[in-house]
C-alpha cells in the first residue's frame, strides 16, 4: 500500500502549526522541515506526532528538494503552515495515492484574507501543485518556486483553506521581502526597469485583478488587494531599477 507524507516547511509558526498538522491526520507521516524556529513550533509539532528535521533556508526550491530526500513515502503532499486540508481533500489524497496512476495533482486553495474569504480578484481561482509521486518532481527557483514534473498534471477534488495575512503589518513585511526577492530574480535574468515599465505595468495589474478577475465583487477588500497587487509590481520594478543603479548595469 502506497505511503503518503505531508510535508510542511516552517519558521516560527507556533500560532498555525497545530491546526495544520491535525488537518493532515490521514497521512502516514507528517514531516516538518524547519529553518530555525525560535518559538514553540517544534515542541508543538513533536507533541502532535510530527517528525521534525532542521535545515537552513537557502531558497524555497532547495528546501522543498531537501524535504523530498528526507522521506521514504511513495507520495508527497506539500502543505503550508497557514493552510488546512479539508476532510474531502484528505479523502481524495488517499484515494489518488492508492489508485495507481502516476500523475501530479493541483488542488484549489480558498484564500481567507484578514478572516474574510476571497472569491475573486488576485486570490481566486488559485490552483497549486501539491500532490505527486516522490520521484516525479524537482523544484527550481528562488521566489515563486517552480516544479519540474515528469508525469501528467491533473486537478484533484477537495480544497485547502489558506488563512493568509491576519494583519496589514504581516502583509507588508512579506510584501517587502517578496518584492526584493522578485527584483533580484529579474536582475539575475538580465531584466531591467525604466519609466515606461513603472508607468504601464502597475495600472494594468490593477485592471487585471479588479476588473478582468472581478475583484470588485469582493467589495472593499477586493479593491484593497487589487491596489496592493499593482503596488507590488511598482515596488518590484522600482527595486530592480535600484539594483541596476547600484551595480552599474
Amino acid at each position: 500500500m502506497a505511503k503518503i507524507a505531508v510535508i510542511i516547511l516552517t519558521f516560527n509558526e507556533e500560532k498555525n502549526i497545530a491546526d495544520a498538522i491535525r488537518s493532515a491526520a490521514f497521512a502516514d507521516e507528517v514531516l516538518l522541515i524547519d529553518s530555525g524556529s525560535t518559538d514553540e513550533t517544534l515542541a508543538i509539532a513533536r507533541a502532535l506526532g510530527a517528525r521534525v528535521v532542521t535545515h537552513p533556508m537557502t531558497g524555497f526550491a532547495d528546501q522543498r528538494n531537501f524535504a523530498i530526500r528526507e522521506t521514504a513515502a511513495d507520495w508527497i503532499f506539500y502543505l503550508d503552515a497557514d493552510e488546512r486540508l479539508t476532510p474531502a481533500a484528505g479523502e481524495a489524497i488517499r484515494r489518488l495515492a492508492q489508485g495507481g496512476e502516476r500523475a501530479a495533482y493541483e488542488i484549489c486553495r480558498h484564500n481567507i484574507v484578514f478572516g474574510t474569504p476571497m472569491h475573486y480578484g488576485a486570490h481566486r481561482p488559485d490552483w497549486s501543485l501539491r500532490l505527486f509521486p516522490r520521484d516525479a518532481v524537482v523544484w527550481e527557483g528562488v521566489v515563486h518556486e517552480r516544479a519540474v514534473v515528469s508525469v501528467p498534471i491533473r486537478r484533484m477534488p477537495g480544497e485547502i483553506l489558506h488563512y493568509t495575512y491576519d494583519t496589514w503589518a504581516t502583509y507588508l513585511t512579506k510584501f517587502n521581502r517578496y518584492t526584493t526577492l522578485a527584483a533580484e530574480k529579474l536582475f539575475a535574468e538580465g531584466r531591467r526597469a525604466n519609466a515606461v515599465t513603472l508607468l504601464f505595468h502597475p495600472p494594468f495589474m490593477f485592471f487585471k485583478m479588479y476588473v478582468l478577475k472581478l475583484g470588485f465583487l469582493d467589495g472593499f477588500l477586493g479593491f484593497s488587494m487589487s491596489v496592493m497587487a499593482a503596488l507590488s509590481v511598482f515596488v518590484k520594478y522600482l527595486k530592480l531599477a535600484e539594483l541596476s543603479r547600484q551595480k552599474g548595469a
